[in-house]
């Protein structure tokens, strides 16, 4: 598939206020500082579609883009580690969880994860709950262009064993990207384009 429009809709903390479009929606999320803007200015070919910022925690609402005016791309605030107040992030937890719960137009989820670093426990708990929720996701390894091959692979393979080891029977789809190098975006654009075609 090929992205030949790319717009931004609206942002909001209330799931009730997102479009009531019926079309197919894909959710973008991870912890914060995963690469996520980055990817998704990647896939969009939109240099600064989404907002990319040093500073973790910059996504603070469910942001929606109109996507070859027929799917929406959804961009959600990273979990864990952003340098908010806890007031704060204890809201944006329980809308992310109120987007998941009562989003009637989503597809499926794409859980983002570094493949620099080994599984981290906030990220196979957030798996776990889409798992346990019936929420449809697959996992999208970030920056792979950081890593010689052998420790890319190494690190995919652990952490395919660490999902093994826990809820999973078999690992989720899961998909290797570079924002920097384009790694990873036509099987991703094709992942998602196949379920289009099937709905």
């Amino acid at each position: 598939m090929k992205i030949t429009s790319a717009e931004f809709i609206m942002s909001n903390q209330d799931v009730k206020k997102c479009p009531n479009s019926g079309i197919p929606e894909y959710a973008f999320i991870g912890r914060s500082n995963v690469g996520k803007s980055s990817l998704i200015n990647m896939l969009t070919n939109k240099k600064s579609l989404a907002k990319t910022s040093g500073r973790p925690g910059k996504t603070q609402l469910i942001n929606h883009f109109l996507i070859n005016k027929s799917w929406h791309l959804v961009d959600l605030p990273g979990y864990g580690y952003a340098r908010v107040s806890k007031s704060s992030k204890a809201k944006f937890q329980t809308f992310i969880t109120k987007y998941f719960e009562q989003r009637k137009q989503l597809i499926s989820a794409f859980v983002l994860v570094d493949v620099r670093h080994e599984p981290q426990p906030i990220d196979v708990e957030f798996m776990e709950w889409m798992g346990e929720s019936g929420i449809p996701f697959s996992i999208v390894f970030t920056k792979a262009d950081k890593l010689k091959p052998n420790a890319l692979e190494r690190n995919v393979e652990v952490y395919t064993n660490k999902m093994l080891e826990g809820a999973w029977e078999e690992m989720p789809p899961y998909f290797i990207t570079s924002a920097s190098n384009y790694t990873g975006k036509e099987e991703l654009l094709g992942y998602i384009n196949e379920i289009n075609l099937s709905l």
